[in-house]
């Protein structure tokens, strides 16, 4: 089955391991890629599944090598739009380390995907042959236009009948595009609208209320302590709020420090009302898993929606317990990984699912 994911791609650059960019400009920086939605199609891809990228991107060198990329990484580029207009994003990455958090520069006014309205698209041949389509809260913050492309592409996904997902993925650098409105009344403003067409939502601790006003009880984000049985109750808020929404997942990050933090995650499904939580100790107790060193954790949340759709497009995973359980496990490998994508292989997901979790040399 075919998953198409719509957003925008970036260029990264980051200095290397925990250098600060004052410290290396000028100078060398790492350049790969990066988006969010572009991380969810290549992780599906990379685990066996099928994932197309729609974008729209300048015709020149920087897309060529994107999309050789993609192909290497098996990502079908059929949807690429290349345009004489606009130019390529980047955004600059920090690695934090102990007390100092990682930081996000973003250079991207005026891309293009963020220039090119709506009907830049044929979304009768994006959507044939396509079962799912996934899209984030980071393309409608980008400008107006790709604010309506991305709602003329979730009301298109659904007149097809394909399920849509939607990681709400707020950024408070991102949201300016209306002058005189605040952020996250925009973001309100918008993903109100975006939501009505939506069958499996995902966030992490904060987005639900940044994006849709729906906080959870007892629950201190800065501060890293979070009220994980308050999130059940954010996801029943999302469901009766939308009644289109199935599912929610909310993934839970718990930051003692930039080098340290637990992992985990709810699923949440409206028709039994059930919430559940992984991963879970030998009594079926929520125990996070617990991250001490990580290598980068910019892109985590996308290794977890990439995975979670890829196991509920994948019959020996698709059950409701399995599926968050291999999402989980995929995005705390992600940690251990530097750059935007996720190179966890499904054997290594599943090796962490069972217990497997020493970090032992497979020889």
């Amino acid at each position: 089955m075919r998953i198409v994911t719509f957003g925008e791609v970036m260029l990264r650059l980051a200095p290397e391991g925990h250098l600060r960019l004052r410290q290396v400009i000028p100078g060398r920086l790492e350049a790969t890629f990066g988006g969010g939605e572009l991380n969810v199609a290549v992780s599906i891809a990379f685990q066996g599944g099928r994932s197309a990228f729609l974008t729209a991107l300048p015709d020149n060198p920087i897309t060529d090598s994107l999309e050789q990329e993609l192909r290497k990484l098996g990502v079908e580029t059929d949807l690429i739009v290349r345009t004489r207009e606009g130019r390529f994003g980047i955004y600059f990455v920090e690695t934090g380390a102990n007390q100092r958090g990682g930081t996000v520069t973003y250079d991207r006014s005026g891309s293009a995907v963020a220039i090119k309205p709506a009907d830049t698209y044929d979304w009768e041949a994006v959507f044939q042959d396509a079962h799912w389509f996934h899209i984030t809260g980071i393309t409608p913050a980008i400008s107006r236009p790709a604010a309506e492309a991305a709602l003329r592409a979730v009301e298109q996904a659904k007149r097809r009948g394909l399920t849509v997902s939607c990681d709400l993925n707020f950024r408070k650098k991102l949201w300016r595009w209306q002058p005189g409105t605040n952020p996250a009344e925009l973001a309100r403003q918008t993903m109100h609208r975006l939501m009505a067409f939506v069958d499996l939502v995902i966030g992490n601790e904060e987005d639900a209320e940044r994006s849709l006003g729906i906080a959870a009880p007892k629950t201190d984000v800065e501060a890293g302590r979070l009220n994980v049985e308050g999130y059940t109750t954010v996801a029943r808020q999302i469901v009766e709020r939308y009644p289109q929404v199935q599912r929610v997942a909310i993934t839970l990050r718990e930051s003692i420090s930039a080098d340290h933090n637990n992992w985990g995650a709810l699923l949440y499904d409206a028709q039994t009302q059930h919430a559940l939580l992984a991963p879970t100790d030998p009594d079926g107790r929520y125990r996070p898993y617990e991250i001490r060193d990580i290598v980068d954790r910019v892109g985590a949340g996308d290794a977890f929606a990439g995975a979670l759709i890829f196991a509920l497009n994948t019959p020996e995973l698709a059950d409701a317990e399995t599926a968050l359980r291999y999402a989980v496990a995929a995005s705390c490998l992600k940690h251990s990984i530097r750059g935007d994508f996720n190179y966890a292989t499904r054997e290594e997901i599943e090796a962490l699912m069972r217990g497997s979790g020493t970090g032992r040399v497979q020889r």
